[in-house]
């Protein structure tokens, strides 16, 4: 995003931890190392409470008017896994605020329909075939309508959850282009004029 002229903030999320590298990774996550991954993000996600994100948010949120390289005015958010409900909630919580929000292979649903309401950000979620049924993704769908959420929300055909990510064998150079076609647009449209 920063390649394409956008000033871009990548907060460590689990700061409440240590200083990033919160975990030691791997060079490349195949399946096998998949699993071990998650059974040490898990904890520090289960810990990362609503109230903890929504803190953080603010923080980030004040922090950006304070840089001289940032526009004034809105903002847009975007995320990955866990990362895509913690931009939705920013942009739930601020409206404000949030002039667009991107999402991709991400939970964004998991705090329930009602967790819409107040959304004014245009909005476009990606996810992975393998984390939501066409019969969820109609669900969801629902309650964004119901919310009166300008979006997109679609299904990308052949994908796994993490599908953006180069250094896993979930990646797909398709779904990766897919999240690009759309997020892209998306920012040129809501901050173009800033």
């Amino acid at each position: 995003m920063a390649g394409h002229g956008y000033y871009v903030l990548v907060p460590n999320l689990f700061h409440r931890h240590g200083p990033a590298p919160v975990l030691d990774l791997p060079e490349y996550i195949d399946a096998e190392a998949r699993s071990a991954v998650f059974a040490q993000l898990m904890p520090l996600i289960e810990a990362h409470t609503v109230e903890r994100a929504l803190s953080d948010a603010d923080a980030y949120l004040a922090f950006l008017t304070t840089r001289p390289e940032v526009a004034a005015g809105p903002v847009a958010v975007t995320g990955y896994c866990i990362g895509g409900l913690l931009a939705k909630r920013t942009a739930a919580a601020h409206p404000d605020r949030v002039a667009a929000l991107a999402a991709f292979h991400g939970p964004v649903g998991a705090d329930g329909p009602a967790a819409f309401a107040g959304i004014t950000a245009q909005v476009h979620f990606g996810h992975a075939a393998s984390d939501l049924t066409p019969a969820a993704l109609a669900e969801l769908n629902r309650a964004l309508d119901a919310a009166g959420v300008d979006y997109t929300s679609e299904i990308y055909p052949d994908t796994v959850h993490g599908f953006t990510t180069s250094d896993t064998d979930a990646f797909d150079p398709a779904g990766l282009q897919r999240h690009w076609d759309h997020l892209l647009p998306l920012l040129d449209r809501t901050l173009a004029d800033r």
